[in-house]
């Protein structure tokens, strides 16, 4: 008999579903001090909770029959990851069950937009009758721009075709097929903002999409677009939001998530364009209801099954396969991160090749390191290899696989080859002595590099003078090579180099390099 521990409030749907089940037995204590839970969790195999809950390295010491935490909802920063990962314990949430409803409510504030529907009651409820003061406008046949094109995104897009709109969509890590697929125009991030008479964002808020949208973005919109954001706060700068809309640069804005929340004291609320809610993206019952069910159905599934859907920590191997595949696991992953570093345009295969001794491993467990590498930051939940495989199909991004015994002059290699629109990126990686990853071959080039913290690689002419140059421009800034590799030139007399370098260079330092008369690429890559 399994055992869950129910510690936060769920929808008795949920509740249902886990009592019918033959070989579960649940019981509910809601409300507990971190003493009171780990006096209590010993006994059982799985906790199901919301974000009341602080699942600490404390709770999971005391937890010694816990296999599973299930996260009704899409946030884990209650959960103590590192250690969870350490006992062995999956973690999983439900990231798609309130894709309907913040969908929806993106939805609702373009019509709240389009009608002025807030302010229009508001004059109402003062007695006052002011037709003409709140003249609309259609959506249909209007541009409706999607940043981002995850789930909530591509429910976004159908809506709006419903209602007659053009429909584009920009999301640098989804394939081409899948935008065709929805129907959906697949346009570049400035044709987005230019072309876009409702811009609503669907993307998650990393390093690179905080303030997304800010001063440049905004100076690059229709003066009558509107702008919604039902996704992360940081995503918009708010002052130059504020700028925009005081100026008349942009027609108005509907926001439900903010840099600080409450939005206490900001000068957007002095505004009569903008439409406010207080966070609302998930707060329908029917919502409640989805990820109540989702996450018993999952825990459920686990403790039957063993299939962990939508875990977002890593599975222990056992230490017999770790320890085998482990090193070539690490070195796929850092072959991911160069191929991340050096891509331009989205994915749409990935082919990853075992040879030599690499060839006796597991092969599936390589590859999703590879993926991992690849795709790991540019989503707001942890990318590892328990999600990587469904996270790349969302993404459309297609896995072969291959194993040789014959590893062409190595003891072992392995390649990974990647598959943009119009262009290929191939990489070789092998190990020296079994446990030291080597980059030994970017496309045609030979070349041999310790892939590790900051790596310059540029593909420059074949004549002298260059090395210097570059090296001039690193030397002003005060930054120290501490390696450098250079290949041979190639048919069009071109070379390959690949400098270690001791911090990362700002993008005026990189764009120096860039410049040089000499120099073709130039991409900084952090491993």
């Amino acid at each position: 008999m399994n055992k869950i521990l129910i510690s936060d409030k769920l929808a008795e749907d949920g509740i249902q579903f886990l009592n019918a089940q033959q070989d579960i037995e649940i019981q509910i204590h809601t409300g507990l001090s971190e003493d009171r839970l780990c006096e209590l969790i010993a006994d059982f195999d799985a906790l199901l909770i919301r974000s009341d809950t602080k699942v600490t390295a404390r709770v999971l010491k005391a937890a010694t029959r816990l296999r599973i935490v299930g996260r009704a909802g899409i946030g884990v920063d209650n959960i103590d990851l590192d250690a969870a990962m350490e006992r062995g314990v999956i973690v999983m949430n439900t990231p798609d069950a309130n894709a309907t409803t913040t969908a929806e409510l993106a939805i609702a504030h373009m019509f709240s937009l389009s009608r002025n529907l807030p302010a229009a009651n508001q004059s109402i409820k003062q007695g006052k009758w002011e037709r003409s003061r709140f003249m609309g406008s259609e959506l249909a046949h209007k541009t409706l721009a999607i940043l981002g094109f995850g789930c909530i995104g591509r429910i976004v897009a159908q809506r709006g075709l419903g209602l007659g709109m053009r429909v584009i969509a920009f999301d640098p890590f989804v394939a081409p097929d899948i935008f065709a697929g929805y129907g959906v125009e697949r346009v570049e991030f400035a044709a987005l903002l230019q072309q876009a008479d409702y811009l609503t964002l669907h993307c998650p808020l990393l390093k690179a999409t905080r303030h997304i949208i800010g001063g440049d973005a905004l100076a690059g919109m229709k003066k009558n677009a509107r702008l919604i954001n039902c996704a992360r706060g940081g995503l918009v700068d708010e002052a130059a939001l504020y700028a925009a809309l005081k100026a008349g640069n942009l027609a108005g804005a509907a926001l439900d998530v903010y840099e600080q929340e409450p939005p206490q004291d900001s000068p957007l609320l002095g505004l009569d364009n903008v439409v406010f809610t207080p966070h609302l993206g998930a707060s329908t019952s029917e919502a409640q209801v989805a990820v109540s069910m989702d996450i018993a159905r999952q825990v459920v599934k686990y403790l039957q099954t063993g299939e962990a859907k939508n875990a977002i920590n890593l599975p222990r191997l056992s230490a017999e396969e770790l320890k085998k595949a482990q090193p070539y696991m690490d070195l796929a992953r850092i072959l991911g991160k160069v191929m991340a570093g050096l891509q331009d345009q989205p994915m749409l295969s990935l082919n990853v090749g075992v040879y030599g001794k690499a060839a006796g491993i597991n092969i599936r467990a390589v590859s999703g390191e590879a993926l991992v590498g690849l795709l790991a930051g540019k989503f707001c939940t942890p990318v590892n290899r328990v999600n990587i495989m469904n996270i790349a199909r969302q993404q459309g991004i297609t896995l072969t696989e291959c194993q040789a015994e014959i590893a062409e002059g190595y003891q072992s290699l392995l390649k990974i080859s990647g598959h943009g629109i119009d262009k290929t990126i191939n990489l070789v990686g092998t190990l020296l002595g079994d446990q030291q990853p080597r980059l030994v071959g970017i496309d045609h080039f030979e070349i041999e590099v310790a892939p590790e913290g900051v790596l310059l690689i540029t593909r420059h002419d074949d004549r002298p003078g260059v090395i210097a140059a570059i090296s001039s421009i690193l030397g002003v800034a005060n930054i120290n090579i501490t390696r450098m590799q250079v290949s041979k030139a190639d048919q069009q007399q071109l070379a390959m180099m690949v400098i270690s370098v001791s911090e990362p260079l700002t993008e005026q330092l990189l764009q120096q390099v860039c410049d040089l008369s000499a120099v073709h690429t130039a991409r900084q890559i952090i491993v």
